[in-house]
């Protein structure tokens, strides 16, 4: 195998958050997630600076993959792997 990775998966399901403070985007992100199987690719958008921290930290506790994150003019963007 010469070592090439798969390109990124792009979301299938799309979450807007934009406009909610902490902890609303969290809870939506779970919420959402619930109803999606492993595998599935979820993008999220928001615009709480909190996401940052909160998102990435949300992964990592429940083992979802954090594939992208990014910071733009109007907000905040992740795509996450479901576990």
């Amino acid at each position: 195998m010469s070592g090439a990775r798969n390109p990124p998966r792009a979301p299938g399901t799309r979450l807007d958050a934009r406009g909610l403070l902490c902890p609303l985007p969290v809870i939506r992100t779970q919420d959402k997630i619930r109803t999606l199987k492993s595998g599935e690719v979820l993008e999220v958008v928001a615009t709480d600076p909190g996401v940052l921290h909160d998102i990435p930290a949300w992964c990592r506790v429940h083992g979802h993959r954090l594939l992208m994150s990014e910071q733009r003019n109007d907000g905040f963007r992740f795509h996450i792997e479901v576990a």
